[in-house]
């Protein structure tokens, strides 16, 4: 593909370079002549113009951070970079470059139009930020697989699509195929696609756009119950009783407890452990439901807070406003008076008497503010007192709960000791009618004097 023919050499972009662009591309005149003086901030340029100077690189453009149109056109780009900054960017051209693959585009959730025409790309893909993207321009590049297509489906805004002079473009069902997996696009190589192309293209591919639809709902379906998933586990992290609703906890304990495991086999140890693993959730699930009430509690004293902040602020602006309605009212009449008043004693009477007007709504302003910061400080004061009144309960409780875990445990350990050492007494006197893993036989056999002497297990 034809690049400009341009003798020069690659080049970088500098705050040189960049300085130059902004200065030529600003105002002109009289007003050019003042921002020259004074100097034009990058963070104020909305656009920008870099076509033809044979860059090689895209770099310094950070500074640029409410830049609204960046033209990169007809240089020598191999790569896109150092556009991280630029979020609010809405239009791209990128067209006539080396690029070879879309990248680098991530932070630009507010781009509507982007050109990419003319380079070296083979596939459409890294665009999924760009959720409001309306105009793609990928014409004169590389891509030669169909299936790209069905990729831009999920960009619900875009309208118009340019892919001609690609590989695909030569194929013979190419404007059916686009007109039928993408519906919504208006304009396909600078063409109307009228509603008859769209009506035919639907017929001839409706079995696999129906397939493919199904599946779309199938993964979106799946996508809306990942987040509601994670949805709640924030909840529940916020409620600080994330995975206590089930037998997480309990599970955890013996992810890793091979031994554990092991003395499963033993008689009776199976029925025990289902038992106490029962009672050990129904105590995880009673903290989970207390600690989401709790929640509920702390979330209702946060938004009782925030209300009655709210509420003496607007009070308090109310208050003043209308001190300071009155104030312009009386002030324009004074104002007035003064004007037609000839006589300069007088005059400076009503001068004195406007200046003591203003000090009585300075004070009576300041005196508002005062009994607005007493009123915030004994509101947040009594917040705290509240919240901390209410973790405390919290934890108290918690903890509780958490002793009878203790409880259900060392209860657990007791009955698990008397069937392992009156398992092991069988296995000495050969009465174990049990088939029992070997490992666990003879690991429990050489301990079988250390428990007998110190009673432990």
């Amino acid at each position: 593909m034809n690049q400009p023919c341009n003798s020069m050499e690659p080049r970088v972009m500098d705050d040189d370079m960049l300085k130059l662009a902004v200065g030529d591309q600003g105002p002109q005149e009289e007003a050019g002549q003042l921002a020259k003086q004074e100097g034009i901030l990058f963070k104020d340029v909305l656009s920008l113009q870099l076509d033809f100077r044979n860059i090689l690189r895209i770099d310094n453009l950070w500074q640029f951070e409410n830049l609204r149109k960046l033209q990169l056109d007809n240089n020598i780009i191999e790569k896109i970079e150092g556009l991280e900054n630029l979020a609010h960017l809405v239009w791209l051209d990128l067209s006539f470059n080396n690029i070879e693959t879309i990248e680098g585009l991530d932070t630009l959730v507010n781009l509507e139009d982007l050109s990419l025409f003319n380079n070296r790309i083979s596939k459409i893909d890294s665009l999924d930020a760009l959720v409001k993207l309306q105009v793609l321009s990928l014409g004169n590049n590389r891509i030669d697989n169909m299936m790209n297509i069905i990729y831009l489906r999920r960009f619900k805004c875009l309208r118009t699509l340019s892919l001609s002079r690609n590989p695909i473009s030569e194929a013979e069902d190419y404007k059916m195929f686009i007109c039928a997996y993408l519906p919504d696009l208006m304009y396909l190589d600078y063409r109307r696609i009228d509603d008859h192309t769209k009506k035919l293209a639907e017929a001839k591919h409706q079995y696999s756009i129906d397939e493919l639809k199904h599946q779309e709902n199938l993964m979106q379906a799946q996508l809306e119950d990942e987040q509601a998933q994670r949805e709640e586990l924030e909840k529940h992290k916020t409620a600080f009783v994330e995975h206590l609703n089930g037998s997480f906890l309990f599970d955890s304990m013996y992810a890793e407890d091979s031994e554990g495991n092991n003395l499963s086999y033993l008689p009776g140890v199976g029925e025990l452990l289902e038992t106490y693993k029962d009672k050990f959730v129904i105590i995880c699930v009673n903290i989970f439901e207390y600690g989401l009430k709790q929640q509920e509690k702390r979330k209702t004293e946060l938004d009782t807070f925030s209300e009655c902040v709210r509420e003496a602020i607007q009070e308090n602006q109310e208050q003043g406003k209308r001190k300071i309605a009155k104030f312009e009212e009386k002030h324009l009449s004074s104002l007035s008076a003064i004007r037609e008043e000839l006589e300069l004693p007088n005059i400076e009477k009503m001068i004195l008497e406007c200046s003591a007007d203003i000090s009585e709504l300075f004070d009576a302003l300041m005196t508002l503010e005062m009994q607005l910061v007493e009123q915030l400080e004994e509101t947040i004061n009594m917040f705290e007192r509240n919240i901390v009144d209410m973790v405390g309960l919290f934890i108290e409780n918690v903890q509780s709960l958490m002793a009878q875990c203790r409880d259900l445990e060392n209860h657990h350990h007791e009955k698990l000791l008397e069937i392992s050492i009156s398992t092991l007494e069988k296995i000495v006197e050969g009465d174990l009618d049990e088939d029992l893993p070997n490992d666990l036989r003879a690991g429990r056999f050489q301990k079988f004097n250390y428990v007998e002497a110190s009673g432990t297990f």
